[in-house]
């Protein structure tokens, strides 16, 4: 009889050649366990989905508590559904100006819906996108990525698709009458962490209000307290006019939207109606994991604690093997110098119970970003591992 492992190998899809292939068993706060009993400190937060750790009480209570009433009803937009209303309006209270939320089931979807909300509303074809940002992986979404490593084997994709360089005033005039949306995550992710100037963010608001091109931030990753705000863009003075979250969204559970003033959002409704459909989106269960997720953060310390967390990250990660350390609250990138350097780490890492990983775009850098409730002890224990194994490259 085949193993849980050997059938895995032989019936699950795969995405790359060598998956990690750890044999989870249960998990609980910052720490998963596999069938050997052997206990893992998520230092990447399931790719900054748990940010309130796995399983959090909160969370874990209201996906019960919503099971038990009902689950899937009918495709989105179509009832009143106490969970989603709940949750779109606690978000548009902490979003003056972008009240209309609508749920969908992962980031790339967000970007998709952003992407035909910006057509559709400006009437314009061209998109504005970074270089070295990642979208999501679905067609539209993976049009807006350069490189093309990932994508070239999938061409043709989208075109009318324009890139410009993170926190360069040199691409800002490529942005004009025939863009419809101009799609930057407020802290670049997998370019291994790399925050904007204020002055650039600011410029390029601007540059979007001159041309009528609508300014959507990605912060699928940075969103949910991780950059300690609760969206990152509250550091920089600046109001998107469409928002993308995931990711951290849902506690743990499927869910992203995209939101925006009511005024543009409207569009998709009429001329013709069911501009964008989806039968998952906003999945009941998904929807009360994320509004106990939205209500821990708000009423809690966790995003305050942030700055603090990240400082004792930076004193202790100390070492020549380091080139650098780049951050944003919560969210790092330790700078190896090489892809080498950086699986060692990794590898070492796992022996010794503790999940690092590398970036899309930059697998020179060792990717830390814990769930938001990781404390001062489990903080020092993580980078004694990390700093151990730098001893021996």
């Amino acid at each position: 009889m085949l193993s849980t492992r050997q059938m895995f190998l032989k019936h699950l899809a795969q995405t790359s050649p060598a998956p990690l292939a750890l044999e989870i068993e249960r998990a609980a706060g910052l720490y998963l366990y596999d069938t050997a009993g052997k206990r893992y400190l998520d230092l990447i937060a399931g790719i900054g989905v748990s940010g309130l750790g796995h399983r959090h009480p909160r969370v874990e209570a209201a996906v019960q508590e919503q099971l038990a009433r009902y689950w899937h009803t009918l495709v989105y937009g179509e009832y009143v559904l106490a969970p989603q209303v709940q949750l779109a309006t606690l978000l548009a209270a902490q979003l003056p100006g972008l009240d209309a939320v609508y749920l969908v089931n992962s980031g790339t979807e967000a970007t998709e819906g952003a992407m035909k909300l910006a057509k559709r509303h400006t009437g314009r074809p061209g998109i504005v996108a970074c270089r070295n940002a990642y979208h999501g992986s679905t067609q539209g979404a993976a049009s807006l990525m350069a490189p093309i490593d990932f994508t070239l084997p999938y061409h043709p994709l989208l075109p009318g698709i324009r890139h410009i360089d993170f926190n360069s005033d040199a691409g800002l005039e490529k942005i004009d009458r025939h863009v419809a949306a101009v799609i930057v995550e407020t802290v670049q992710a997998e370019s291994g962490i790399h925050t904007p100037r204020p002055a650039w963010l600011q410029a390029l608001r601007r540059r979007c209000d001159e041309t009528g091109a609508l300014l959507v931030l990605d912060e699928i990753q940075a969103g949910y307290g991780r950059t300690g705000s609760l969206f990152a863009f509250e550091q920089y003075g600046i109001r998107p006019d469409i928002l993308l979250l995931a990711k951290g969204f849902g506690g743990g559970m499927p869910i992203g939207a995209f939101i925006a003033p009511r005024e543009i959002m409207q569009v998709l409704s009429v001329d013709p109606p069911l501009g964008h459909i989806t039968t998952f989106g906003g999945h009941p269960v998904c929807a009360a994991a994320a509004l106990a997720t939205l209500q821990e953060l708000l009423e809690t310390d966790l995003i305050a604690q942030v700055p603090a967390k990240e400082k004792l990250f930076r004193e202790l990660l100390v070492h020549p093997a380091i080139r650098e350390v780049r951050s944003a609250g919560l969210w790092l990138a330790v700078d190896l110098g090489s892809a080498a350097a950086v699986q060692q780490a990794i590898r070492h890492c796992l022996e010794r119970g503790v999940i690092t990983d590398w970036f899309l775009f930059n697998d020179r850098s060792l990717r830390i970003a814990p769930p938001l409730t990781i404390g001062e002890v489990e903080i020092r224990e993580a980078c004694a591992v990390i700093l151990e194994g730098l001893y021996r490259l």
